[in-house]
């Protein structure tokens, strides 16, 4: 069968099914999702699901892992520029988009009521991989100061989006560029940057006593 060609308005199956799963478990409990509620869902054969995916988890774990990949926070800052200035900009674009801002829905999905212990854990070990690679780091060798810097920051931004449905209607754009808000992000990004972090650190913690 060829490719939809880019200008089609059918998506490709593998998409579908993608996007089916993700609006069936905005209204119901994964465990009670099936194979038969996808494809009729996406509007897909049984054959087309196994053609894409060996199983309903491996759907999951793609879906996730596709809307991880996507959210454009990996992009290294300007060395020449200030990496707190782009922190802001990258953090009001993303907000701003409304397509970034349903990949923030979708993912707050796995964090609420609807998901499973497994899936939290695909997101939690998903989310871990892209800052190591943002970091442009070996997932095999860490140091213990990074290690626990990840740790600490996938905690974090995973308690966001268990909290994102009632956030993303009250929190204002201002809240999030707070330095004592942003303080986990920003320790991502001036790493990327390779910023002097211990620097930073001082000037936060001096400008809040």
């Amino acid at each position: 069968m060829p490719r939809p060609r880019l200008s089609s308005e059918v998506l490709p199956a593998r998409d579908r099914l993608e996007n089916a799963f993700w609006e069936l478990l905005a209204n119901r409990d994964y465990r009670k999702i099936t194979v038969t509620d996808i494809v009729r869902e996406a509007g897909v054969n049984r054959n087309s699901f196994y053609y894409h995916f060996a199983s309903l988890h491996e759907l999951a774990d793609a879906a996730i892992m596709h809307q991880v990949e996507s959210i454009p926070i990996n992009q290294r800052p300007d060395p020449d520029g200030d990496p707190t200035d782009q922190w802001r900009e990258r953090i009001t674009w993303i907000l701003s988009h409304p397509e970034q801002r349903r990949r923030l829905d979708r993912l707050a999905l796995i964090a609420g009521p609807h998901s499973t212990v497994e899936l939290a854990e695909s997101l939690r070990d998903f989310t871990r991989l892209q800052i190591v690679n943002m970091l442009q780091k070996d997932p095999t060798d860490l140091d213990l100061k990074t290690d626990l810097m990840v740790d600490f920051s996938v905690g974090g931004l995973l308690s966001v989006l268990h909290r994102w449905p009632e956030l993303s209607d009250t929190i204002e754009l201002k809240d999030l560029l707070k330095e004592d808000v942003a303080v986990l992000a920003m320790g991502i990004y001036l790493a990327m940057s390779r910023e002097d972090m211990l620097t930073y650190w001082r000037r936060i913690f001096t400008s809040h006593m």
